[in-house]
């Protein structure tokens, strides 16, 4: 899988202008429509078996795992082959979370998936099955999204990577599906980058249970104050920095800024992409990012 770093949101910032008042209409009627069509199509599961999380350190959620689903809003994350013929497909879908399907037959050059199973295409799927792999059984291309190019599609394979190593299967987040639909609509109409992954990496965390409130001191409760510098613990939040702290310093300031979702200023997009960085290493358990190592090698040629 072909994915992207956290460093090309600098590069691509500057080359990034903020778009036209229309252009932020198009985006945000554009997402609206997938989503409006996502929860339309939403279909309740045949039958619901709470199963455990593997390691995680968000709390357990329960799982819902259908033997039957028709019409699924859905995005594919990854595949690879699986035998001859066919593929296995990482899918996130709106209802049922990250799922992974058996699409047989894909391979054939005649077969009507072939052309339908790509990345960042909204699709509407339905499948069958009880066990953690199951076995597609339609997909079709639902439309209304522009395609991502260039710096934009590697980010979106960024983005892809994160669910990948940070959504659990069969964990369902609506809300996060719709972020996800929102910023590649964002991406497609060349939003910057830096701003449009710091809001959804924050949104993958809050969804799964491991974000902490930025404007609240864990030492004392009290609220974060804009002057002082403060280093995140990953597991309790924001406190003060001491001079033996190697965590990333980060002003009260970026905290602020991040929790209301306003990346205006310079010293918060740095800072808040450091702080992100670090974040996402502790939750990710040492995990490397493979489109991190691709974007730098792009940036040395």
């Amino acid at each position: 899988m072909s994915n992207i770093t956290l460093e090309a949101d600098d590069t691509a910032a500057g080359a990034s202008a903020a778009p036209a008042v229309a252009q932020r209409e198009q985006v945000a009627e554009s997402a609206a429509a997938y989503a409006a069509h996502a929860a339309a199509a939403a279909v309740p599961a045949a039958a619901a078996v709470p199963a455990a999380r593997k390691p995680a350190r968000a709390p357990a959620r329960e799982r819902t795992v259908g033997t039957k689903v028709a019409g699924q809003p859905a995005f594919v994350l990854h595949s690879y082959p699986y035998k001859e013929t066919s593929l296995i497909i990482d899918l996130f879908t709106r209802d049922y979370g990250r799922v992974a399907l058996i699409a047989k037959g894909a391979k054939r050059p005649h077969s009507q998936l072939r052309g339908v199973l790509q990345t960042f295409q909204p699709l509407s799927s339905s499948w069958v099955g009880k066990s953690e792999l199951r076995t597609l059984t339609d997909a079709e291309w639902v439309g209304g999204m522009l395609p991502l190019e260039k710096t934009a599609l590697l980010c979106g394979f960024y983005l892809n990577e994160l669910l990948v190593k940070l959504l659990a299967r069969d964990d369902a987040h609506p809300a996060l599906f719709d972020h996800y639909v929102a910023t590649l609509n964002q991406l497609a109409h060349n939003e910057p980058p830096t701003i449009v992954l710091r809001k959804f990496e924050r949104a993958l965390l809050k969804e799964t249970g491991v974000a902490a409130d930025l404007t609240r001191c864990t030492d004392t409760r009290s609220t974060v104050q804009a002057e002082v510098v403060y280093v995140v613990d990953p597991e309790r939040g924001p406190r003060p920095q001491r001079a033996a702290d190697i965590w990333p310093g980060v002003a009260g300031k970026t905290l602020l800024d991040m929790e209301r979702e306003d990346y205006q200023d310079g010293a918060t997009q740095s800072q808040s992409k450091q702080l992100m960085r670090f974040l996402l290493a502790h939750h990710l358990g040492g995990a490397p990012l493979n489109t991190r190592q691709i974007l730098i090698d792009l940036l040395q040629l």
